[in-house]
């Protein structure tokens, strides 16, 4: 049994697609087949049920998929400890973050100079939504993860930033000229909102459970440039991070941002992995860079001025804020 069948299997097991698990893998549709056709010869069942749409995996191939990913799991790490010695990291590095983390982090620019650092490293990006994400490093599919961490993770949580969650309306809003409002004038509100899975819709449905409170959920959108939009349009109201950079998005007429008067709610942006020896060794150098350039307390990174870029994202953006919400 080669660790090139397995890695093939791993491959076809996760993206369900002989098409999408061959560009993964860099060969062709024909050779994954072979591949996997010697794998099951070597453990003498199939693994795949035939003809099916996306790709199934047999019972037999459920049972053998996690076995699967702890031997190449198992092999990255022999490898790894030999290279460990001679300070290089190799292998692949799987890391999570949410859809929004570059309205917020420089997060490109962290990966970009990590990659330079480890060129012999394959780094693979997921967007997911973050409870999902939470699992995935969890149960090994991740190696770690940037998002809002919820609480009790059993994972080691690295705070990196957090930031003021607010009332955005259109202008015309009833609300759009308050200083501030209360949680309970929200109450049956119109609202665009991020899918369920999302950390804050998780918080924002457990604070309006918390104080019976309903709002009418209109519109529900993955991304926070629809929200954005939308919500400039009229659909109905969000409540959202103050720190998203989606100005130049929201074109559809001005924006308003209203702080909250009677609830301080804050969408954190964490770092998760595995904790002790369970983290990788790429996993561990990508904390010492975040450790290097995460932001201080004033919110600020050695990488970027963030009061020069919201100076300038204010004087470019057609989102008006009713008051300083920093003060």
């Amino acid at each position: 049994m080669e660790l090139r069948n397995l890695r093939h299997f791993v491959a076809l097991a996760e993206e369900r697609s002989f098409t999408r698990a061959a560009a993964r893998e860099l060969i062709v549709q024909s050779g994954l087949s072979s591949s996997v056709r010697i794998l099951e010869r070597d453990v003498g069942a199939l693994l795949f049920v035939r003809g099916t749409r996306p790709v199934r995996l047999t019972a037999a191939g459920e049972a053998f998929l996690a076995e699967a990913r702890r031997t190449l799991d198992a092999a990255d790490a022999a490898r790894q400890a030999v290279q460990d010695i001679q300070g290089v990291l190799s292998g692949r590095f799987r890391i999570g973050a949410i859809h929004s983390l570059g309205h917020t982090l420089p997060f490109n620019t962290w990966l970009a100079e990590f990659a330079l650092a480890h060129p012999g490293l394959d780094i693979v990006v997921r967007q997911e939504a973050a409870l999902r994400m939470v699992e995935m490093v969890g149960d090994g599919d991740l190696d770690c993860a940037l998002l809002p961490a919820p609480h009790d993770t059993g994972l080691a949580v690295l705070p990196l930033i957090s930031e003021p969650i607010v009332l955005a309306c259109a202008p015309d809003h009833p609300l759009a000229g308050r200083a501030a409002v209360r949680l309970a004038e929200l109450d049956g509100e119109r609202f665009v909102e991020t899918p369920a899975g999302w950390a804050i819709r998780a918080l924002l449905d457990e604070t309006f459970r918390a104080r019976a409170l309903s709002r009418r959920i209109v519109c529900e959108v993955n991304d926070w440039a629809t929200v954005l939009d939308l919500t400039a349009a009229g659909v109905g109201v969000a409540l959202i991070p103050d720190g998203l950079d989606v100005g130049r998005r929201s074109h559809r007429g001005e924006l308003r941002l209203i702080p909250l008067a009677d609830a301080r709610l804050d969408r954190r942006l964490d770092f998760v992995f595995p904790k002790g020896h369970a983290a990788s060794p790429a996993t561990r150098r990508f904390v010492a860079l975040l450790e290097r350039h995460r932001p201080d307390r004033a919110g600020r990174t050695d990488k970027i001025d963030n009061k020069a870029h919201t100076t300038a994202k204010q004087a470019e953006s057609p989102i008006t804020r009713n008051r300083d919400i920093g003060s």
